[in-house]
């Protein structure tokens, strides 16, 4: 008889953790969920307090039975499915599935698929937590009773086989409303005026000064007004300020802004991030990949400071720990870092190890002492236009600090203006003046969301949990829903007025730029602006961002306080069921 019978959720998991365990274990997994809320409005008995009713996955059926012929065989049974809800679930599953006592059964956790984590695990096990699977099981009876009878009413109302989904419904209205707020946005025209200069840079060169109005000019006449004063004048350095600035790096990765950058820096989808972080975890190499949580443990932390102090001195070192900024972040997780930090490359393919880099280099960046910047800000006098300047910025790195290893990318990277070093300068030099352009440029709308940014909005708004991103984006780019697609798209051409004053002389010309060119943005389809339109209708209160934010906090208040799963359904559903019927009825007598 085997002594100790150790079900994981993941193969490649089992197969990591039984290197750490000794003979006395034998490691099985359960290749998921092993069961399931039954087909349609057989999975939830709404009559009989919401009851739900699962049955044994037909894929995991063999699964079942083979775990239960070795639950025969062990003395112990362990579980030590992921430290989340949906792994708590699991677990829960498995007890009522393989006749398990929930009371006896021991539960391990950990966040790191190491053998010292793995081994204080197993030093220390616990119990099946009711409460956390108590909230999976309410998200899971509630986006079934939602899907379910939303569906429905599209059915009947819009067109048949449409679906609707109590988050994935309202992640497609922020798509909707943000392709009508650039549709009906009215770009207004104004003029950006820059001079150049020739400046000798101290060496026997001479070199470029660019210097910037930093008003804008609403109207052409006004302008060309400014450049005709400008013509003939004398300009002079007024003023050279100095500022010292330090850059502070960023927080370790969340599961949310690992999605972000590997979608910035590496061009991943949030389904394909989640997908390798997830084999990365299996392996060993990261901590576990779903988290809301900055913190950092004592123990990486000094591992992280040794890397720093080996690698750049200790210069460069500067320990930290952050708070989450997102509300009911569970502290006591962890931030997504390397297991060990003197693995520098590895992973067995190439998205694995792009990744896995990315997170050792933000991990690292995260404990290093600031980059250190001087900011020199020149104001230049024109001579015919007292009271007006023009501004000269640059900036020089005195210490570069974190930035030695890692720079956080933004949406707007490609529209920085990184600014350079300023050429020696003197407070009454006389610049030589080469020539000004005043340039029409145009406000734009906000930008359409990635994958990216709508990962960063719904966390924004408290829609969603780190293990719902990635399904909620897929969900609605499937080509079923047809709903929402990923597109590039080139944009259109737009003629924009030029004005340059050059040897004494302003020249006018029209010129042409693309614009509105997109790469890889989500687009609603007219089908998904005419679901998300009728259920805002409908529904208000379910679309409503605000709502479905307290929904959320509500389900983490059934998973850290013991509130009750079923209360908490009974008085959404009372309410919503009662707007579907009003709206079928309408639909009947239309």
């Amino acid at each position: 008889m085997t002594k100790n019978l150790l079900i994981v959720e993941s193969p490649a998991k089992a197969k990591t953790i039984e290197k750490y365990l000794g003979s006395d274990f034998t490691v099985k997994s359960s290749f998921g969920h092993i069961r399931d809320l039954d087909k349609g409005n057989r999975g939830v008995d709404v009559e009989n307090n919401f009851e739900p009713h699962y049955i044994v996955s037909p894929e995991k059926v063999k699964v079942v039975r083979e775990l239960k012929d070795l639950v025969k065989k062990s003395a112990e049974v362990w579980l030590a499915t992921d430290e989340d809800r949906e792994g708590e679930a699991i677990s829960w599953h498995l007890c009522q599935e393989l006749k398990l006592d929930i009371d006896k059964t021991k539960r391990i956790v950990f966040s790191e698929i190491t053998k010292p984590a793995i081994q204080k695990a197993v030093a220390s096990p616990r119990k099946v937590d009711i409460n956390l699977v108590n909230a999976q099981q309410a998200r899971r009876v509630l986006d079934r009773i939602v899907g379910f009878e939303l569906s429905e009413v599209l059915w009947r109302k819009v067109k048949n086989k449409l679906s609707a989904g109590r988050v994935q419904s309202v992640a497609v209205r922020l798509i909707v409303d943000r392709e009508r707020e650039i549709q009906t946005f009215i770009s207004e025209s104004f003029f950006k005026i820059i001079a150049l200069f020739n400046v000798d840079n101290g060496k026997g060169a001479v070199v470029p000064l660019k210097a910037e109005y930093t008003s804008r000019i609403g109207e052409e006449a006004g302008a060309l007004d400014f450049l005709t004063k400008a013509n003939g004048a004398k300009y002079s350095i007024a003023s050279i300020e100095k500022k010292p600035l330090k850059r502070f790096p960023a927080p370790p990765f969340t599961t949310s802004t690992l999605q972000q950058e590997a979608s910035r820096k590496l061009g991943f989808s949030v389904n394909r991030t989640m997908s390798v972080a997830q084999r990365l975890y299996e392996e060993g190499y990261i901590t576990y990949m779903r988290t809301d949580s900055n913190n950092l443990s004592d123990t990486a932390l000094n591992a992280i400071a040794a890397e720093i102090e080996s690698s750049f001195g200790k210069d460069y070192l500067h320990k930290r720990q952050y708070k989450s900024k997102t509300v009911n972040a569970q502290e006591a997780h962890e931030a997504i870092r390397p297991t060990y930090m003197e693995r520098k490359n590895i992973g067995p393919d190439r998205d694995q190890q792009r990744l896995y880099d990315l997170i050792w280099k933000r991990t690292i960046a995260s404990q290093m002492s600031e980059a250190e910047i001087e900011k020199t800000i020149a104001k230049i006098d024109i001579s015919t236009m007292p009271g007006r300047q023009l501004e000269a910025v640059g900036e020089v790195l005195k210490f570069d600090g974190f930035l030695k290893v890692y720079l956080e990318s933004t949406d707007d990277d490609e529209d920085e203006d990184t600014k350079g070093m300023l050429p020696l300068l003197s407070v009454g030099q006389v610049l030589d003046f080469n020539k000004m352009e005043a340039t029409e440029s145009f406000t734009r709308p906000a930008a359409r969301y990635t994958e990216a940014s709508l990962v960063k909005k719904l966390e924004e708004l408290g829609i969603g949990r780190p293990s719902t991103y990635a399904p909620t984006i897929s969900k609605i780019m499937e080509d079923e829903r047809g709903y929402v697609t990923k597109e590039s798209r080139e944009g259109t051409v737009r003629q924009y007025r030029l004005l340059t004053l050059s040897n004494g002389k302003i020249d006018k010309l029209t010129k042409s730029e693309t614009t509105g060119a997109t790469k890889n943005c989500l687009y609603p389809s007219d089908l998904g602006m005419l679901v998300s339109d009728f259920l805002s209708e409908h529904f208000a209160k379910i679309m409503d961002y605000g709502f479905t934010a307290k929904v959320e906090d509500e389900l983490d208040k059934i998973a850290t306080d013991g509130h009750d799963w079923k209360s908490m359904l009974k008085s959404f559903y009372g309410p919503f069921h009662e707007t579907v019927e009003m709206t079928l009825e309408k639909a009947e007598r239309a």
